[in-house]
């Protein structure tokens, strides 16, 4: 089975597309898609603890049980730290390590645009891909909310904080030659060349046209 050969994690800024593309891969390739953010709310409604989901050391606490969960797959959200990402290692070894490069400009107008389903996590954009009735969640009809690190007084500082964090996260990815970065303005022109690196490693369930 796909999802027996691929370990490989999706990192990028705030707002650069990471969830678009590894469900993408998920599909394309038959591999099971991990959400760090998502695994973490669905562990708060349960009754787990730290209620700091948003925190870039918070996560770490969740590894174990992040980790039974994904035996093989497309993973966003983590690792943040280069502390999760040697966590990580004591876990497992990953065989690909995607990274999405996208303009300050192009990531404060997308995160500014932004609403979100809290209890879900669903992501709305404004601008490309709003809700069919303004302010309400497509499936529940819930509340849509629009974060306060979204507002575009706090996009700035956002997205310095990830770029001071990630850093030698990227670094230690490239030192292993494992990273494969590509840049853009629009997942769906990012897209085709993520997947063609993919065929490269696995074989697809799904054609780019079917996707």
């Amino acid at each position: 089975m796909a999802s027996k050969l691929l370990r490989a994690v999706v990192l990028g800024p705030p707002g650069s597309g990471k969830g678009t593309v590894c469900e993408r891969i998920a599909r394309s390739f038959g591999l099971q898609h991990l959400s760090s953010g998502q695994f973490l709310r669905e562990n708060l409604r349960d009754g787990g603890g730290d209620s700091r989901v948003g925190g870039f050391g918070s996560i770490a606490a969740f590894l174990p049980l992040l980790m039974a969960s994904f035996s093989c797959g497309a993973h966003t959200g983590f690792p943040r730290t280069l502390g999760q990402a040697e966590a990580l290692d004591r876990i497992c070894e990953l065989d690909l390590v995607i990274s999405l490069n996208i303009p300050f400009e192009t990531l404060k107008d997308r995160l500014s645009a932004r609403w979100v389903h809290p209890a879900s996590g669903r992501v709305y954009n404004m601008d490309f891909n709003p809700p069919h009735i303004q302010g309400v969640d497509d499936l529940t009809g819930e509340p849509l909310v629009q974060s306060e690190d979204d507002r575009p007084e706090a996009v700035a500082a956002r997205l310095r904080k990830y770029k001071d964090a990630a850093k030698p996260v990227i670094e230690l990815y490239k030192s292993r030659g494992i990273l494969h970065s590509f840049s853009g303005t629009e997942t769906n022109k990012i897209w085709p060349y993520v997947y063609t690196l993919l065929s490269s490693k696995i074989p697809p369930v799904l054609s780019d046209e079917e996707n």
